[in-house]
């Protein structure tokens, strides 16, 4: 599964409330970039008193959008709609009529034994009518995964799950905050999330029952505008991407440019991963020094380090030193 640029190119996943007015011109005017994706949320972000009117916000800014792009030239993200429940996927899905194919996908939000089921069959029913493919992203975020009795049984059963429509699982994303807040954690600019031992381990466990198969996405960092805050993100990120994680979700624009910026390809690592994937099937060693004669080399030990390092650059790009 990951071995397509395809579930690479999420990236930095911005989210936005669904009843975001002004969304459709930031777009159109390309204030954002033009490499990200787009989350448009009806769950955590809208008063619970507020769905129906966000629902038709967000029905309204598709169709804006979608009547855009056939007008003008723009980047248009990958879009997808983070919903509350399984019942609101199907019902919203035939809402969109034709701006349905500028949608990605869905985010699943406190995946669980609870609601797999039941969201899988609503995206695969979704799949069945439609014309162009859709996505689900579950958010590992449930209380369910704190337990350590329960939780291998619960992240591999939720697994044969998934993998009985892999096709169709462009990432799995974690809700750090989610998580933390059942602790009682926030972290501060200054540290990182892998620096909280409880919600480390939670995420080693998930990018060990995933991380083979899937594309695993990395938590949000809430701050923007603190004094540290781009430091701070930096860092995380090289704690994300040195523990499996590939892009994350962010909440402020100027957070874009850091992500991507972040995750480009070192220029060492894009030259030995190149290299790898190019050996000489005739040579009678599998072995050999790196193209900058500063490590080794193993064709069987790094062959799919030498593939997910090369789709990362393909879409994020190398760094040259």
């Amino acid at each position: 599964m990951n071995n397509s640029l395809l579930y690479y190119s999420v990236g930095a996943l911005l989210y936005c409330p669904a009843n975001r007015k002004n969304i459709v011109d930031s777009i159109v005017k390309q204030r954002f970039g033009t490499k990200y994706s787009l989350a448009l949320c009806l769950e955590d972000t809208i008063r619970d008193d507020s769905v129906t009117e966000a629902e038709h916000i967000l029905i309204q800014t598709l169709h804006q959008l979608e009547r855009q792009s056939m007008q003008h030239d723009f980047y248009l993200p990958k879009i997808f709609v983070r919903v509350r429940n399984t019942r609101q996927i199907g019902r919203i899905y035939k809402a969109f009529h034709e701006s349905a194919r500028i949608v990605t996908g869905f985010i699943l939000p406190k995946f669980s034994l609870d609601n797999a089921d039941g969201y899988i069959q609503e995206i695969i029913k979704i799949k069945e009518s439609s014309d162009s493919p859709v996505y689900m992203m579950p958010i590992f975020e449930s209380p369910s995964i704190i337990d350590l009795r329960n939780r291998y049984e619960i992240l591999y059963t939720l697994k044969e799950k998934l993998d009985s429509v892999e096709d169709m699982v462009l990432n799995i994303r974690v809700g750090g905050n989610d998580l933390c807040h059942m602790f009682g954690f926030r972290r501060h600019d200054d540290e990182s999330i892998h620096q909280i031992r409880p919600i480390a381990t939670i995420f080693s466990d998930i990018i060990t029952v995933y991380g083979m198969d899937y594309v695993v996405s990395g938590p949000v960092w809430e701050y923007y505008h603190s004094s540290n805050w781009q430091k701070g993100l930096y860092h995380e990120i090289a704690d994300d991407k040195l523990c499996g994680f590939v892009g994350k979700t962010v909440i402020y624009p100027s957070q874009i440019d850091v992500v991507n910026e972040a995750y480009k390809v070192a220029q060492k690592d894009y030259q030995d991963a190149a290299a790898i994937l190019n050996w000489d099937p005739s040579s009678h060693a599998l072995v050999a020094g790196s193209v900058s004669k500063e490590r080794m080399n193993e064709y069987k030990t790094h062959s799919n380090w030498a593939l997910r390092t090369l789709l990362m650059a393909e879409y994020f790009g190398v760094k040259i030193y």
